[in-house]
């Protein structure tokens, strides 16, 4: 079963997603637009921090759709992700039941879908009209044999159950995968998405965001804390971090110095709240010496 998509454009989508705080490139939301329409899985690459999870959240938001998210993890297996029977509540029934069935009733009757435990993919198949947004998140954590379990869900929309058979969705769910790239993922699970590689935002986009996330915050303090942020993921900046900061470190670093008072940047504020930017204690370190040139005025292009 299909349920019609609300939005008519790549410009619709585009509004809807800014009218929830969420600021794409306009190569994105195609993306997100050709994933509704087609009906295809949406694989998101990229850095942590990105707004690839925070793109899922927007979206269910604006299809007004549940969002299930399914976590994936090192050594994650198939009955996390999709079901697990009730074997405590089949016991009981059995006991009950002993008396009164024969073996291969009792059987049926055990594996209905009552003693059934639904997981995230389960559920995002069996959810009514319009349907679901199912996440799933970090699937480069997970292993190869889990990537293979899951080709056909993202290839047909179903699974299947020895004990019960195949089951389809009620209604398509909208699915979004990320990875952060800790590692390749397998060709066959790419072929069944549309792929998009996301960066970190130019500076006015970035500038959106915090504005919209951090409403308290001035126009110069939210100018000061994008413009600080995008020289830390500039060269020659950037070589000296283990990880530069995502979008989610500059909106929480805007509502830390906003916590503060905090009218303009200057070296003792930075250092006093840099904890919020990284969670690296060799990065904290690294960017002291680099202060001064981080907060030095852009150079002016004269013509």
């Amino acid at each position: 079963m299909t349920a019609k998509i609300a939005f008519d454009s790549i410009d619709q989508l585009a509004h809807a997603l800014e009218s929830v705080g969420y600021f794409a490139e306009r190569r994105l939301i195609t993306a997100v637009f050709l994933s509704l329409r087609l009906e295809r899985p949406l694989l998101l690459e990229g850095e942590p921090g990105v707004g690839k999870t925070e793109l899922a959240k927007a979206l269910a938001k604006v299809l007004a759709r549940p969002l299930i998210r399914l976590q994936c993890y090192d050594g994650m297996e198939q009955r996390e992700a999709l079901y697990e029977w009730n074997y405590a509540a089949q016991l009981l029934h059995m006991r009950a039941a002993q008396n009164h069935a024969s073996p291969e009733a009792l059987e049926r009757e055990v594996y209905q879908p009552r003693f059934l435990v639904k997981r995230p993919l389960l559920q995002a198949l069996q959810t009514a009209a319009p349907g679901a947004l199912l996440l799933i998140d970090e699937v480069d954590r997970a292993d190869e044999p889990f990537e293979a379990f899951l080709l056909e869900y993202l290839g047909e929309y179903q699974v299947s159950i020895p004990e019960l058979g195949t089951v389809t969705a009620d209604a398509t769910p909208v699915t979004l995968l990320t990875s952060n790239r800790t590692r390749d993922l397998n060709d066959a699970v790419k072929r069944r998405c549309i792929y998009q590689w996301m960066d970190y935002p130019d500076r006015a986009r970035e500038l959106a965001v915090v504005r919209s996330k951090v409403p308290q915050a001035s126009a110069h303090l939210s100018e000061q804390v994008t413009e600080f942020v995008g020289r830390l993921r500039s060269q020659p900046f950037v070589s000296a971090f283990q990880r530069a900061p995502g979008i989610a470190e500059s909106v929480e670093w805007a509502k830390a110095l906003v916590a503060l008072d905090t009218l303009t940047l200057d070296p003792e504020v930075i250092q006093d709240t840099v904890g919020v930017l990284f969670k690296q204690r060799e990065d904290i370190a690294a960017i002291v010496p680099l202060l001064n040139d981080l907060l030095a005025p852009a150079p002016v292009n004269l013509p």
